[in-house]
């Protein structure tokens, strides 16, 4: 390996080199840097060669070299070198300044920009785009502003590579009016200077004028520019507008690919985020990535298609993606919403690194599932590992305990929160305590937790207490729960739906036909139909209440038929309770 060896030029050819060598050693240094770039103990080598020959003095030289450090980021090797210097030019300080930056020490860049001008050398172009992208970096709007000016006085106004800096510079700020004015004083532009002045209207919001921006582009051949555009509708959901854009890019990306996925998980769409996933792979042009991977991996897992899923997983694996914690932890998540608990605690164990989403998601899953116990026992192997459970972690602990009727230990838990891990209950943790009470029977304490909350009570919270009620047929404490529903929900038949039917189980005809003229009246009616789906040969069937017109409603209407028959048969008694719907 070039990096375990040694630099070395003949001694006599060091001590008694001339006009005639001097070039060839030069030269020879020289190959050796560009060769070298990295390998610390082959660079201290050269330089110790280069000290001998007085090299060290070269500004050209010095140049490479410190360029060559700054790739392994060694900058502190690099400043060292540099302070030897006895007279260094622009050329070996723009080296320095931009290795500054590559190695995340912008505030130094600026510095030695400082002494640069103390010492009377001046700068550069290439010194103020390396120093502008220093401010950027530390978002110095203060320095900006002043090296704005010396970009000015130093002639640099209409360079394209510091004005584009520039407009990298404001947009990144949030100043989308400065960068404009730096943008339309550009007598020339390149790619990079339109995409980031469309990005930075993006960033703004501003997408329409951002599109307008686009459609002036000379050439719309880069894809970095088509995603941008995209991105900005992606983000303000118009699902339309992105359809549109991408299928006119002359050349996707993975970028493309994903930012659409994106879009249409946003938006609830998993189907389309599968089918886009499959078109990608087939078309064989791009390859996906962890963030594509993920974004799938997610989709199944809302869509609860096990099939799908599995066949993600399996083309994870014969790519060779690594189980990271972001893939892993979808890949859990996944499995235990499709129901495969005992996968998602495979992929659980398989991996070396978790963070708190993996924690999370399968204590969930074991929560979700009536697995509570283990749920508890997770979360106790969690925080022995030293992991600090958030507020999400709580909720599939009340989760697992209201599943499991532990009513105390749920009590603990949300007491725990509170006073061990100083996390301020949400409306979802009051939800989950709600819930619990109101299914134990606790209704009375369910309903003084619910006038004692730090947050407004929302819908679920409300309907968690009026399922306990229709349980355990607390007709007063029921009313109080549809009152608030009627001011949350006022188009919801549901709850009146349950309060009809606990009058109608206790013979109060009056009250039903009460509240079913009240109902009448407001023009409250089930729009909605509740629907089910099933995945059947990577396809999944989504199946709605009156629905006529699936392809399969014949089949589907003659197998209740013959299952009605059969319960006839063994003289089943369906529950009348329900009489509404």
């Amino acid at each position: 390996m070039l990096a375990t060896k040694q630099f070395s030029i003949p001694k006599h050819t060091v001590q008694h080199y001339n006009n005639n060598n001097v070039h060839s050693l030069k030269d020879t240094i020289l190959s050796h840097i560009k060769q070298c770039s990295g390998a610390k103990p082959l660079l201290e080598s050269i330089y110790a060669t280069m000290i001998k020959t007085n090299f060290n003095q070269d500004c050209f030289l010095m140049n490479q070299f410190i360029t060559a450090f700054s790739i392994s980021s060694h900058i502190n090797l690099a400043t060292s070198t540099f302070t030897q210097i006895k007279k260094p030019n622009t050329l070996v300080y723009n080296a320095l300044i931009k290795a500054c930056v590559h190695c995340h020490s912008s505030h130094k860049a600026l510095l030695h920009y400082i002494h640069m001008l103390q010492n009377g050398v001046v700068p550069s172009s290439y010194s103020f785009s390396s120093l502008i992208k220093a401010c950027t970096l530390l978002t110095d709007h203060v320095n900006g502003k002043l090296l704005h000016g010396h970009v000015w006085k130093n002639g640099f106004s209409t360079h394209v590579f510091v004005q584009t800096t520039l407009v990298e510079f404001y947009s990144n700020l949030g100043q989308v009016c400065d960068s404009r004015k730096v943008f339309d004083e550009m007598s020339e532009r390149d790619v990079y200077a339109w995409t980031t002045m469309i990005s930075a209207h993006v960033r703004n919001n501003d997408v329409e004028f951002a599109e307008k921006l686009f459609d002036e582009m000379p050439e719309r051949k880069n894809t970095a520019t088509w995603n941008a555009v995209i991105d900005g509708y992606a983000k303000l959901g118009d699902i339309e507008h992105v359809e549109v854009l991408f299928s006119k890019i002359p050349s996707k990306d993975i970028i493309s690919w994903t930012t659409l996925m994106s879009c249409y998980s946003k938006n609830k769409r998993y189907g389309e985020v599968v089918k886009l996933f499959h078109e990608m792979v087939n078309e064989g042009m791009v390859f996906p990535d962890e963030v594509t991977i993920t974004t799938v991996i997610s989709a199944c897992a809302h869509l609860g298609a096990l099939g799908l899923g599995k066949e993600v997983h399996f083309y994870l694996m014969v790519n060779g993606f690594g189980l990271d914690v972001y893939i892993g932890s979808s890949l859990i998540d996944m499995y235990a919403k499709c129901g495969c608990v005992e996968r998602s605690l495979l992929v659980f164990y398989k991996l070396r690194e978790k963070n708190l989403f993996c924690w999370n998601s399968m204590i969930d899953g074991l929560a979700t599932h009536g697995y509570a116990k283990e749920a508890l026992r997770m979360f106790e192997k969690m925080v022995m590992e030293g992991m600090r459970p958030n507020g999400v972690t709580f909720v599939s602990i009340l989760t697992a305990c209201t599943h499991a009727g532990l009513i105390e230990e749920g009590r603990c838990f949300f007491a725990s929160m509170i006073e061990d891990y100083c996390i301020s209950p949400q409306v979802e943790h009051y939800g989950c305590m709600v819930d619990l009470l109101s299914k134990g029977g606790l209704l009375e304490d369910a309903l003084e937790m619910i006038r004692g909350m730090g947050c407004e009570p929302n819908g679920f919270i409300w309907g968690a207490l009026l399922n306990g009620c229709k349980v355990y047929r607390d007709l007063e404490i029921a009313r109080v729960a549809v009152r608030n529903l009627m001011v949350l929900e006022p188009n919801n038949s549901g709850h009146y739906s349950l309060l009809v039917n606990m009058y109608a189980e206790v013979n109060r005809w009056s009250e039903v036909a009460k509240i079913r003229t009240e109902m009448k009246h407001l023009g409250v009616e089930k729009r909605c139909p509740g629907s089910s789906w099933i995945e059947l040969n990577k396809e999944i069937h989504v199946f709605a209440a009156s629905d006529k017109f699936h392809s399969s409603y014949g089949q589907v209407h003659l197998l209740l038929v013959e299952l009605d028959e059969q319960l006839r048969l063994v003289e089943y008694v369906p529950e009348s309770g329900s009489i509404l719907y």
